[in-house]
């Protein structure tokens, strides 16, 4: 979910009032950093919410459950895999594993086996891909049709009515029926062929040519039926036709309805089929769903339907939207859409919860994912989530019924509401031994010892945060609390340092909105601000002090207090920052800058260059599109579009936006662009001469030293992987000369290949040296070192990013090599706990398989194989080992 949602405990210690001014009208020097005034300011103005509720399915062992996906999916019918790629997908979501969710959805769609599975998915796809709607756009200015999940031709797509033969009566000259009947209604006659309309249901055949009356009639009276008499002749001319011409909605619904009446399946079918291919907009959809859903009109149902799906989350706001898909019987989701109905209110709640969880159409679309859900799986998922939104309206009953029932099915995670409700009740001791319990009934996790630590105090509760960081490095609560325990303790340094240890691998809102409270109750005034235009870039409409103050209010606050620099200054600051790694000062300044008369899409563009380092891709994008808005020429606006649509995937059309601007003026960043996207899609040495030939002319091209020695750097790359090393060594020395403090990497790479490990060494330790984010430089420099060095520089990478998985893969292989093959394992599973990565999985994977552990070596195949289906080793391994599976 995007939605924050904060706790319930949170809510009850609510800040009294916050009055952001009078933190900055305190003149330097007036009071002391921490005065007894200003201590019980920071007591209040540095409190630390409790970790929301997530809710989210999350097993205790997700590899296990991956895996089992995986076998399942291995041998199972076309009907169950959708569902089985969308309980992957809950799994990775769990994980926040974004990428990997959206891969399970692609999945779910491309194997659908109904036109049901397809409508939701695709619809799925297209909801979480919104921000990038106008790439389909840009695509087609390259010639090419992007669009993946566009509406679906359902009349198409669903079978229509076959009219099977029927023994029926065989009429001769001597039959006393009449070859020609009469309906009247009201004062009209419409005549009709008998054979014909008896051939259009069983109940018109009885009639007609049955043991009724009517069967020797040549007049019957239709006037009580609720047909008028131009449908009789619509109704006429279709049995004798099998088609209905272009007619008006309110007729198609007379003739549906009639057609129901009297079991007309093909007349339905085709009343059906029209009254969808009249479905062209929202409104429509109202007009028709409710009629489609009491006639059973599967394919004006569904086209209904697919109108609201494609127009998420808009639609989601239209209460007769809400109301028509909220107050559904299982008959109607039937009828709507097919077997698909738990997909469809899975997708509903979450674009619900996105928009407002505690609404009361969150609560509805919820309750019926509850009873959509038919597995235990899918039941845990929607118990959990229900039980969420429960807890945030306060209705703890329900909610705790939910979060039982949830837990009950084994769903360990859903212990955590539970224990909130008993400190909310005030069984504060209970809510510790219930987490007790979980621990030491299962594979303890870092979220245990969390959630444990809010039932306790003092050193026991430090001890579980502590341990939580061990288990889980990612979770942002222990840091927090540790940080604002030190800052209450007024050492301001041990403070600072904790917060910024997770800052330094998770650009966490909250993590950077809490430092921005320590500079502001220290009264510094210049990196407070620095901290919340951070945090504008990452969100523009964030809000501080648990939601009730614009973080834009604030910052106009602080810019009264802090100097102003001109444009020749930020330009210099941002110098200073990129050269020495410092992403989000970096950040900061453009910030600031694009305030100014600068040429903005300049501006925007680096930014987006500085938010994809610091892994914000979503943010990255978001920034490139600004770039392109803002572009002050042809050739620069077709400069982003291309780095648009490399970052998408669309590296050769990419490559086609950089030959265009080319063509229109030469300039740095559209040969920048040409070499990078003609390096990735060409990754043969074939082309490596082209790309050093693009490269020397984006340098004879104008731009900054900031690009210029990013370019200097990549052409040193590439005369690396030619062989060239002296001309290799000299644009590294370039760079460096213009402050590219990454270009040591290189020039250490070079060392190395120069058989001087020493001088690389040393290399790495200047990059150590002069960059504020180096665990990356620590990790590279222990490719140069003995093996002491090694270990040290590679626990050094795990302190400052534990995300990184090099350093356990190669712990785990010395344990392994010195046949420590329970420690090398354990190794790995430690970072396993948190990071679904294939690399570890693949190495645990073997490591099973050395040691005869077939059943442990086939689960981690199997999980790794739900990362990346098509990985080649993987596969062999997956292959090798699954022959031997007893």
């Amino acid at each position: 979910m995007r939605t924050f949602f904060p706790s319930e405990s949170c809510k009850e210690t609510h800040l009294k009032s916050i009055n952001p001014q009078s933190w900055l009208q305190v003149e330097r020097g007036k009071l002391s950093k921490f005065s007894s005034e200003s201590a019980s300011s920071i007591e209040t103005l540095i409190k630390v919410p409790e970790p929301p509720i997530l809710p989210f399915f999350k097993p205790v062992d997700y590899v296990e459950v991956l895996a089992k996906i995986h076998e399942q999916l291995e041998s199972c019918s076309p009907q169950e895999r959708s569902n089985l790629y969308l309980l992957q997908f809950q799994v990775f979501k769990g994980l926040g594993e974004v990428k990997l969710m959206r891969r399970s959805l692609r999945s779910a769609w491309s194997k659908a086996s109904t036109v049901y599975e397809k409508l939701v998915f695709g619809a799925w796809l297209k909801y979480e891909k919104q921000d990038e709607e106008d790439i389909s756009d840009l695509l087609s200015t390259c010639g090419k049709c992007a669009k993946e999940f566009g509406a679906i031709d359902i009349a198409f797509e669903m079978p229509a009515y076959k009219i099977l033969s029927s023994p029926g009566v065989v009429t001769t000259n001597e039959d006393p029926c009449p070859r020609t009947v009469s309906f009247r209604i009201g004062d009209e006659k419409i005549a009709c062929n008998r054979q014909k309309i008896a051939g259009l249901s069983a109940p018109f055949h009885a009639m007609l040519n049955g043991c009724f009356t009517e069967s020797l009639c040549e007049e019957i009276d239709l006037s009580e039926n609720d047909i008028s008499p131009l449908a009789m002749r619509v109704i006429s001319e279709f049995s004798s036709t099998g088609l209905l011409d272009e007619i008006s909605a309110d007729l198609l619904l007379e003739i549906l309805v009639f057609a129901n009446k009297f079991c007309c399946e093909s007349l339905k079918d085709a009343c059906d089929r029209k009254l969808a291919s009249l479905v062209c907009c929202r409104q429509d959809a109202l007009d028709l769903l409710e009629c489609a859903l009491e006639e059973n009109s599967p394919v004006l149902a569904a086209s209904c339907l697919q109108v609201f799906l494609r127009e998420l989350p808009d639609s989601l706001k239209d209460s007769q939207v809400v109301e028509l898909l909220s107050n559904t019987t299982k008959q109607q989701r039937s009828i709507m859409i097919g077997p698909a109905s738990f997909s469809l209110y899975c997708l509903l709640s979450e674009v619900s919860m996105n928009l407002d969880p505690r609404a009361d159409e969150s609560v509805r679309f919820s309750e019926t994912l509850v009873d959509s859900a038919e597995t235990s799986q899918q039941k845990m998922v929607a118990y959990h989530r229900l039980g969420c939104i429960k807890f945030l309206r306060k209705e703890l009953d329900e909610a705790e019924q939910l979060f039982e029932a949830a837990f009950n099915l084994g769903h360990t995670y859903s212990v955590v509401g539970l224990a909130r409700l008993g400190q909310i009740r005030g069984h504060k001791r209970w809510a510790y031994e219930k987490l007790s319990s979980v621990i030491s009934s299962s594979t303890p996790l870092g979220w245990m010892y969390q959630e444990s630590s809010l039932y306790c105090d003092g050193e026991k509760r430090l001890d579980d945060l502590e341990k939580a960081t061990e288990l889980d490095p990612t979770l942002t609560y222990p840091y927090m609390y540790r940080a604002a325990s030190l800052m209450r303790k007024q050492n301001v340094q041990a403070a600072l340092s904790e917060i910024n240890r997770i800052l330094g691998f998770k650009l966490a809102l909250e993590c950077l909105e809490l430092r921005f409270c320590f500079y502001l109750a220290l009264e510094d005034y210049r990196l407070a601000i620095c901290d919340i235009q951070a945090i504008l870039t990452l969100c523009p409409d964030y809000r501080v002090f648990e939601g009730r103050v614009a973080a834009s209010q604030l910052r106009t606050l602080l810019r009264e207090h802090v100097e102003s620099w001109t444009e020749a200054d930020c330009w210099l600051q941002l110098y200073d920052r990129w050269s020495s790694v410092d992403d989000i000062g970096s950040l900061s300044v453009i910030y600031q800058m694009l305030e100014s008369d600068a040429a903005k899409g300049v501006l925007y563009f680096r930014q987006s260059l500085l938010l994809l380092r610091l892994n914000c891709p979503d943010a990255a994008m978001r920034s490139l599109h600004l770039a392109r808005q803002h572009a002050s020429s042809e050739h620069e606006r077709l400069v982003y579009e291309g780095w648009i649509l490399y970052d998408t995937g669309h590296c050769e059309e990419g490559l086609q936006k950089a030959e265009e601007s080319i063509s229109i003026k030469r300039s740095f960043e559209a040969y920048f662009l040409k070499a990078y996207a003609l390096a990735d899609s060409s990754p043969d040495a074939s082309c490596s001469s082209t790309v050093i030939s693009l490269l020397e002319e984006a340098l004879r091209c104008p731009s900054d030293r900031l690009r210029k020695g990013q370019a200097l750097n990549n052409l040193g790359s590439v005369y690396v992987d030619c062989g060239k090393l002296d001309a290799a060594a000299d644009c590294y020395i370039n760079a460096l000369k213009i402050r590219h403090t990454r270009a040591h990497q290189g020039l250490a790479r070079v060392h190395f290949l120069r058989n001087d490990k020493v001088a690389a060494y040393d290399e790495m330790t200047k990059l150590i040296e002069k960059a504020k984010n180096n665990a990356s430089a620590y990790e590279k420099r222990s490719e140069y070192s003995d093996r002491d060095r090694t270990k040290a520089d590679l626990e050094m990478v795990t302190r400052l990013d534990p995300l990184r998985v090099y350093p356990y893969r190669y712990r785990a292989a010395v344990l392994m090599d010195n046949h420590k093959e329970n420690e090398a394992i354990a190794e790995l599973s430690r970072a396993i706990a948190f990071k679904a990565d294939l690399h570890l999985l693949h190495l645990r994977a073997a490591f099973h398989e050395h040691i005869g552990d077939v059943m442990g070596a086939l689960r981690d195949c199997r999980a790794a194989l739900s990362v990346d289906p098509n990985h080649q080793e993987m596969l062999e391994l997956h292959s090798r080992v699954n022959s031997q599976e007893p």
